[in-house]
């Protein structure tokens, strides 16, 4: 009987969650109205389609020209040139333009889940990507990182740092993504409810289509295709959900 009703329960989820994408839509047209130029930051090709395709996706079915800094090349196991090819297969399957995806190959920058990247290096390149794309909001991952990397993290440190002394441009926003707990993580679609009700400043909800497109994006990483992604695929939320914040001033942080 158990089986039968979490299908049961999926079924009504994705039936309720088309009315739930037309008032996601509406309120990210009140909060993002003037965007001209998002950037996507991100520590790795495949962050892009494992983390961010709802807000890719989402972005781009509303004409925002979307661009990806991507601040290594995620050589790890020596796979740097292979993935740095799969990205722009990936990103091209999202609807982003070649043209628009930059790629970092920097040594003090290396692909490592225990290595915290330099807060000043990173910090400076990212601005320098910033002011030379005219870049008014961006999007990266918040202080856990959605898995605790420590690159991703650091990205978080590198962007905070920008945003608390002032160095971004006038106008421009960040955007975080709210990283959940391991188990709303993968529970793939039952998150909704979740997601609808807790806050968060911009959600994106992706339909089954733009699932399936996320997914036709992750099958371009051809060498990170493990068996275990293959299960992420299928049950993480983060394939359908992005519920993300804006970064504010630690003061106003204090003063909420």
């Amino acid at each position: 009987m158990l089986p039968v009703a979490l299908v049961a329960v999926v079924a009504v989820l994705w039936w309720l969650c088309s009315s739930w994408r037309e008032a996601v839509s509406g309120r990210i047209a009140a909060v993002l109205p003037g965007v001209r130029a998002p950037l996507l930051l991100i520590a790795h090709p495949d962050d892009e389609c494992m983390f961010f395709a709802p807000t890719i996706l989402g972005l781009v079915q509303g004409q925002r020209p979307l661009s990806v800094l991507c601040c290594c090349t995620g050589n790890y196991y020596n796979q740097g040139e292979t993935r740095k090819k799969e990205l722009f297969r990936s990103c091209a399957a999202l609807g982003i333009a070649p043209s628009n995806v930059t790629l970092i190959d920097h040594s003090d920058l290396p692909d490592s889940p225990t290595v915290k990247w330099d807060e000043r290096l990173l910090s400076s390149l990212i601005l320098n990507h910033i002011q030379e794309k005219n870049i008014d909001l961006v999007i990266t991952f918040d202080e856990g990182g959605v898995s605790g990397h420590s690159n991703h993290i650091s990205l978080y440190h590198a962007v905070r740092s920008l945003h608390s002394s002032g160095k971004l441009p006038e106008g421009c926003a960040v955007l975080v993504l709210e990283s959940v707990s391991i188990f709303r993580k993968y529970i793939s679609v039952l998150d909704l409810p979740l997601s609808w009700l807790c806050g968060q400043d911009v959600l994106f909800i992706s339909s089954g289509r733009q699932y399936r497109q996320a997914k036709e994006a992750m099958l371009h990483h051809q060498s990170q295709l493990l068996w275990f992604r293959h299960i992420y695929l299928f049950f993480s939320r983060y394939m359908i959900i992005n519920s993300l914040h804006f970064l504010q001033d630690k003061k106003a942080e204090k003063n909420s």
